[in-house]
């Protein structure tokens, strides 16, 4: 009986029942990549670089803004903000895990359309005379928009297998 009372509230609203049956619900999609590059530096001065607020140091557009806590200090829960575009205006990004110790830390960053991950590990090469960096994006898409911008997104990220993170952080250790 339930179901007779459904199908005639969807036949009187205009609905055919083929355009009910052809209806897919939404699917997520998950990508993930990863790529690696080395920093002639010893580790303890490579690893902060990648604290959300000294990356300004490297990367002058970036420009996050601090919501929790007060003081511009990297802990789990550190929680800023930064400007996106049309598309999205503004991400929510969060330390989920920070390791100083073993040189990872990990951020969840959140929009409208699609949540990911960013992980960097520093590994400590060469008798410490350089530090290998891994950076692991993981995206997940909330809606079909969500899907597409991270295809894009993961695209774009590792067309250079981040090369052009090394040379930015490159030109900022030493430049002289």
């Amino acid at each position: 009986m339930k179901h007779l009372i459904i199908l005639a509230t969807l036949s009187l609203m205009g609905c055919k029942k083929s355009e009910l049956m052809n209806t897919r619900p939404f699917a997520a999609e998950k990508i993930s990549q990863t790529a690696s590059f080395i920093i002639d530096e010893n580790i303890t001065l490579v690893f902060p670089l990648f604290d959300a607020f000294e990356e300004r140091k490297w990367e002058p557009s970036w420009n996050p803004k601090l919501i929790y806590p007060e003081t511009e200090v990297i802990e789990v829960g550190t929680t800023f903000s930064i400007d996106g575009d049309n598309k999205e205006p503004s991400c929510l990004w969060r330390v989920i895990q920070f390791d100083p110790a073993s040189y990872f830390i990990q951020y969840f960053v959140s929009t409208r359309h699609r949540d990911w991950t960013i992980s960097v590990k520093c590994e400590s090469e060469a008798e410490n005379t350089q530090t290998k960096v891994s950076v692991t994006y993981t995206f997940i898409g909330l809606t079909p928009e969500g899907n597409e911008l991270n295809r894009t997104h993961i695209n774009q990220m590792y067309q250079q297998d981040l090369q052009d993170w090394k040379q930015a952080i490159d030109n900022y250790l030493f430049a002289s």
